[in-house]
């Protein structure tokens, strides 16, 4: 649990209510405060047994209301004061703390289910019952990208992605690596592809525009139902694998635009080494002159039609149709 988020609800809730309070853990060590400096203080009258769910107990001038576990609470809120108005604060800021925890720990756990689906931790026949556990919508259409940084910043690129994708309830941000974040978004089912392209941009743009991390993003397609996204973070995975060898250039590669460089990507080595062995004999790739390479370069990047080849080329069509 981040203390982050209870020192959040003590900063909201020291407007409303007077005096020291803050949140102690189970070791009675100060972890949320709106007196800063008190964070990391221990007090030492109060021990793990005084910290019994559902009753107020004073000590050290504070009144403290337990909350957590139900039968073994990990923390406990703490108001200055003794009297009633204190015990009911207690109470209040013990159930707002609480219910902040709660959903924290919901959400969690749903990122590392996600997780845990991504990467095949999770047995097939098991996937269903723990979605329906955690009433995980599972019906509905996802798309997986997965953003590879290749040049980091102060800026955390998590953090950014995540405060991209506000809605934790239906997009989830995980941490796959040090340099791999992937995204699982909810789409609606006749999503344009187009649009994913779109929404991949402004992801690598926010990064390298705002925050100066670099990266590439590969883009999966888009799947219906919960076990299908292993399927779509693996293709976002051999997008940016095959990009690195083909499209060197492009920051986001998309597995439906992969073409034939997929297939030639997956060919074992070995059979790779054969055929470049068999149609170029020893010594005719390097006896090449740059000309008819670059015009073979050229020929590649214009996926092979004669017409636009010899249009960038600004060459006649017998002259390329002789060269090649």
């Amino acid at each position: 649990m981040s203390n982050r988020l209870f020192q959040s609800i003590i900063r909201q809730t020291a407007d409303v209510m007077k005096g020291t309070m803050g949140v102690i853990d189970d070791s009675s060590m100060i972890i949320a405060c709106n007196d800063p400096s008190k964070i990391g203080e221990n007090i030492s009258s109060v021990n793990s047994d005084m910290m019994i769910a559902g009753e107020t107990f004073v000590s050290s001038g504070y009144t403290f209301k337990a909350f957590g576990n139900p039968l073994h609470p990990e923390f406990a809120v703490f108001v200055t004061g003794v009297d009633e108005v204190a015990a009911r604060d207690a109470v209040l800021l013990s159930v707002a703390m609480n219910s902040v925890k709660q959903q924290n720990d919901e959400k969690y756990d749903k990122v590392n289910f996600i997780k845990n689906v991504l990467l095949d931790n999770v047995l097939p026949g098991d996937i269903y019952l723990k979605a329906r556990e955690m009433k995980f919508n599972c019906d509905v259409n996802r798309v997986c990208m997965i953003v590879k940084v290749t040049s980091k910043s102060d800026a955390s690129p998590f953090d950014v992605v995540q405060g991209l994708f506000p809605d934790k309830t239906k997009d989830f941000v995980i941490s796959i690596n040090e340099n791999d974040i992937a995204l699982v978004k909810e789409i609606k089912k006749d999503t344009d592809p187009k649009s994913l392209e779109k929404l991949a941009a402004s992801i690598v743009d926010t990064l390298s525009g705002e925050y100066y991390t670099h990266a590439v993003l590969g883009v999966g397609t888009a799947v219906s139902g919960i076990r299908e996204l292993a399927r779509s973070f693996k293709e976002a995975q051999v997008s940016i694998e095959v990009g690195k060898v083909f499209d060197t250039e492009k920051s986001v590669i998309t597995y439906d635009h992969l073409g034939i460089a997929r297939l030639v990507y997956q060919l074992p080595t070995t059979l790779c080494e054969t055929f470049l062995k068999e149609v170029f004999k020893k010594g005719s790739l390097t006896s090449m002159d740059h000309e008819t390479l670059f015009t073979i370069q050229k020929f590649f990047e214009n996926s092979l039609i004669v017409s636009e080849t010899y249009r960038k080329l600004f060459v006649k069509i017998n002259t390329l149709v002789y060269r090649l």
